[in-house]
Protein backbone atom coordinates (compact mmCIF):
# COMPACT_ATOMS: atom_id res chain seq x y z
CA UNK A 1 0.00 0.00 0.00
CA UNK A 2 2.74 2.11 0.92
CA UNK A 3 4.24 1.77 -2.61
CA UNK A 4 1.25 2.59 -4.28
CA UNK A 5 0.84 5.87 -2.73
CA UNK A 6 4.09 6.33 -3.43
CA UNK A 7 3.95 5.91 -6.83
CA UNK A 8 0.64 8.53 -6.66
CA UNK A 9 3.21 11.18 -5.52
CA UNK A 10 5.98 10.76 -7.54
CA UNK A 11 2.74 10.94 -10.14
CA UNK A 12 1.96 14.23 -8.90
CA UNK A 13 5.64 15.78 -8.16
CA UNK A 14 6.39 14.74 -12.02
CA UNK A 15 3.12 16.70 -13.64
CA UNK A 16 3.40 19.75 -11.05
CA UNK A 17 7.17 20.30 -11.77
CA UNK A 18 6.43 19.71 -15.62
CA UNK A 19 2.85 21.97 -15.50
CA UNK A 20 5.49 24.60 -13.86
CA UNK A 21 7.58 24.24 -16.90
CA UNK A 22 4.81 25.08 -18.95
CA UNK A 23 3.23 27.56 -17.11
CA UNK A 24 5.83 30.17 -16.10
CA UNK A 25 6.79 30.81 -19.99
CA UNK A 26 3.26 31.12 -20.92
CA UNK A 27 2.52 33.84 -18.67
CA UNK A 28 5.23 35.95 -20.48
CA UNK A 29 4.75 34.94 -23.81
CA UNK A 30 0.81 35.60 -23.27
CA UNK A 31 1.63 38.59 -22.79
CA UNK A 32 3.12 40.13 -26.45
CA UNK A 33 0.27 37.88 -27.76
CA UNK A 34 -2.20 39.80 -26.14
CA UNK A 35 -1.16 43.16 -26.91
CA UNK A 36 -0.48 41.71 -30.78
CA UNK A 37 -3.36 40.14 -31.51
CA UNK A 38 -6.35 40.45 -28.59
CA UNK A 39 -10.08 40.97 -29.91
CA UNK A 40 -11.01 42.59 -26.50
CA UNK A 41 -12.12 46.01 -27.61
CA UNK A 42 -11.86 47.50 -24.23
CA UNK A 43 -8.43 45.86 -23.48
CA UNK A 44 -6.89 47.41 -27.09
CA UNK A 45 -8.22 50.59 -26.21
CA UNK A 46 -6.88 51.08 -22.31
CA UNK A 47 -3.92 49.54 -24.83
CA UNK A 48 -4.10 52.22 -26.55
CA UNK A 49 -4.42 54.72 -24.15
CA UNK A 50 -1.37 54.01 -21.74
CA UNK A 51 1.00 53.10 -24.46
CA UNK A 52 1.95 49.14 -25.50
CA UNK A 53 4.66 49.82 -23.80
CA UNK A 54 3.00 50.66 -20.50
CA UNK A 55 0.97 48.01 -20.38
CA UNK A 56 3.55 45.70 -21.49
CA UNK A 57 5.58 46.78 -18.37
CA UNK A 58 2.77 46.16 -16.53
CA UNK A 59 1.72 42.94 -17.66
CA UNK A 60 5.24 41.71 -17.21
CA UNK A 61 5.37 42.84 -14.04
CA UNK A 62 2.38 40.61 -12.92
CA UNK A 63 3.58 38.18 -14.42
CA UNK A 64 6.45 37.89 -12.62
CA UNK A 65 5.26 37.90 -9.37
CA UNK A 66 2.24 34.85 -10.36
CA UNK A 67 5.74 33.24 -11.44
CA UNK A 68 7.41 33.97 -8.11
CA UNK A 69 4.07 32.96 -6.02
CA UNK A 70 3.65 30.03 -8.17
CA UNK A 71 7.39 28.90 -7.88
CA UNK A 72 7.36 29.20 -3.73
CA UNK A 73 4.11 27.88 -2.98
CA UNK A 74 5.38 24.86 -5.45
CA UNK A 75 8.54 24.44 -4.02
CA UNK A 76 6.66 23.99 -0.19
CA UNK A 77 4.17 21.83 -1.79
CA UNK A 78 6.90 19.73 -2.97
CA UNK A 79 8.72 19.10 0.23
CA UNK A 80 5.22 18.15 1.63
CA UNK A 81 4.78 15.82 -1.68
CA UNK A 82 8.26 14.47 -1.70
CA UNK A 83 8.57 13.79 2.26
CA UNK A 84 5.50 12.10 1.81
CA UNK A 85 6.76 10.13 -1.27
CA UNK A 86 9.86 9.35 0.64
CA UNK A 87 8.03 7.55 3.47
CA UNK A 88 6.16 5.96 0.91
CA UNK A 89 9.69 4.23 -0.78
CA UNK A 90 10.52 3.01 2.85
CA UNK A 91 8.93 -0.19 2.62
CA UNK A 92 11.28 -3.30 2.48
CA UNK A 93 11.15 -3.50 -1.32
CA UNK A 94 11.24 0.06 -1.95
CA UNK A 95 15.25 0.72 -1.56
CA UNK A 96 16.37 1.64 -4.74
CA UNK A 97 14.18 4.16 -4.94
CA UNK A 98 14.92 5.93 -1.71
CA UNK A 99 18.02 7.42 -3.06
CA UNK A 100 16.97 9.19 -5.99
CA UNK A 101 13.56 10.40 -4.45
CA UNK A 102 15.72 11.66 -1.16
CA UNK A 103 18.32 13.18 -3.67
CA UNK A 104 14.97 15.02 -5.18
CA UNK A 105 13.55 16.11 -2.12
CA UNK A 106 17.03 17.96 -0.79
CA UNK A 107 17.61 19.80 -4.13
CA UNK A 108 14.00 21.16 -3.50
CA UNK A 109 15.37 22.03 0.25
CA UNK A 110 18.08 23.97 -1.77
CA UNK A 111 15.69 25.47 -4.05
CA UNK A 112 13.10 26.57 -1.48
CA UNK A 113 15.70 27.65 0.78
CA UNK A 114 18.52 29.83 -1.14
CA UNK A 115 17.52 29.61 -4.98
CA UNK A 116 13.99 31.03 -4.25
CA UNK A 117 14.93 33.87 -2.39
CA UNK A 118 17.61 34.71 -4.37
CA UNK A 119 16.06 34.88 -7.26
CA UNK A 120 13.16 36.28 -6.23
CA UNK A 121 15.38 39.49 -4.63
CA UNK A 122 17.38 39.77 -7.97
CA UNK A 123 14.07 39.45 -10.33
CA UNK A 124 12.12 42.38 -8.06
CA UNK A 125 15.25 44.39 -8.08
CA UNK A 126 14.73 44.46 -12.08
CA UNK A 127 11.30 45.33 -12.27
CA UNK A 128 10.23 48.79 -13.90
CA UNK A 129 14.01 48.73 -14.66
CA UNK A 130 15.00 49.53 -18.03
CA UNK A 131 16.86 46.80 -20.23
CA UNK A 132 19.33 49.56 -22.17
CA UNK A 133 21.73 49.58 -21.43
CA UNK A 134 21.69 46.53 -19.36
CA UNK A 135 21.69 46.62 -15.76
CA UNK A 136 24.07 44.95 -13.83
CA UNK A 137 22.00 42.55 -11.86
CA UNK A 138 20.79 40.94 -15.20
CA UNK A 139 23.76 39.17 -15.28
CA UNK A 140 23.19 37.83 -12.01
CA UNK A 141 19.31 37.25 -12.45
CA UNK A 142 20.14 35.14 -15.39
CA UNK A 143 23.29 33.22 -14.00
CA UNK A 144 20.32 32.24 -11.13
CA UNK A 145 17.55 31.49 -13.08
CA UNK A 146 20.06 28.92 -15.15
CA UNK A 147 20.85 27.38 -12.03
CA UNK A 148 17.59 26.92 -10.35
CA UNK A 149 16.53 25.40 -13.81
CA UNK A 150 19.01 22.92 -14.10
CA UNK A 151 18.41 21.87 -11.03
CA UNK A 152 14.51 21.96 -11.30
CA UNK A 153 15.59 19.49 -14.22
CA UNK A 154 18.08 17.60 -12.58
CA UNK A 155 15.40 16.97 -9.64
CA UNK A 156 12.82 15.96 -12.62
CA UNK A 157 15.06 13.22 -13.77
CA UNK A 158 15.43 12.11 -10.06
CA UNK A 159 12.00 11.72 -9.74
CA UNK A 160 11.13 10.48 -12.72
CA UNK A 161 14.27 7.70 -11.76
CA UNK A 162 12.29 6.53 -8.15
CA UNK A 163 9.14 6.08 -10.35
CA UNK A 164 10.94 3.99 -12.90
CA UNK A 165 12.81 2.25 -9.96
CA UNK A 166 9.45 2.04 -7.70
CA UNK A 167 7.53 0.38 -10.99
CA UNK A 168 10.22 -1.88 -11.92
CA UNK A 169 10.50 -3.46 -7.91
CA UNK A 170 6.59 -3.41 -8.02
CA UNK A 171 6.96 -5.76 -11.18
CA UNK A 172 9.58 -8.08 -9.62
CA UNK A 173 7.64 -8.15 -6.12
CA UNK A 174 4.41 -9.66 -8.43
CA UNK A 175 6.41 -11.69 -10.43
CA UNK A 176 5.41 -15.69 -10.03
CA UNK A 177 8.51 -17.58 -9.09
CA UNK A 178 8.76 -21.19 -10.31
Amino acid sequence: MKSRLALCLLGAWLLGSLMLFVVAPTNFHLIDQLLADSTNARFRELSQQLGSGTVRELLRYLASELNRVFFLRWNVAQVLIGGLALWGCWGANEQRARWPALAALVLVLVLLGVLTPWITSVGRSLDFVPREPAPPQLARFQLLHVLYTGLDLFKVVLVALATYRLLREARVARAPTH
